[in-house]
Order: structure tokens, then C-alpha cells, then sequence
């Protein structure tokens, strides 16, 4: 799986599960208040991460992402990891 797809997939789930305007997902643009999560929206951000990419996330890995830029890095380098094993 390519960046280009990571990205197209994770904006596609965004959009659906938390209403994001599409236009307001850019690389540079702060994921928690362009998505306006709260502490029960990053559980449901876990789950919808796990059901569409098939690895298991760590709560304390979302200490570094804040722009949707990090979040794409840290799937595609979990993705890597998960097909290393």
C-alpha cells in the first residue's frame, strides 16, 4: 500500500465516521480540531484505524501526531512494520 492510498483511505473513513469537511483535511491542518475529537473520539479513531488497516494501535502512539501529515507517517510506518513481520 502507497502513501497516495493510506491518504485516500484514511480521509475516506475521516469524512464518514466523524463528519470532516473534506476540504478542511489537508496535510498541514491540526487533526484533533479539524476533526474536533474529544477523549471518546480518539477511542473511536483507534478502532476505525485497527478495522481498516489491520494493526494494533498503542494510545500513547497519538502523543506525536498532531497534523493529518503525522497521521498519514504513522500508519504508513506501521503498515511497513506489520509487513516486515
Amino acid at each position: 500500500m502507497d502513501k497516495k492510498e493510506i491518504i485516500q483511505i484514511t480521509n475516506a473513513f475521516l469524512v464518514e465516521e466523524f463528519e470532516a469537511d473534506p476540504e478542511k483535511i489537508t496535510p498541514d491542518a491540526n487533526l484533533k480540531a479539524t476533526l474536533d475529537l474529544d477523549s471518546l473520539d480518539y477511542i473511536d479513531l483507534v478502532v476505525v484505524i485497527e478495522n481498516n488497516f489491520g494493526f494494533k494501535v498503542n494510545p500513547e502512539d497519538f502523543q506525536g501526531i498532531s497534523t493529518f501529515q503525522d497521521f498519514y507517517e504513522y500508519v504508513a510506518t506501521r503498515i511497513k512494520q506489520k509487513q516486515l513481520v
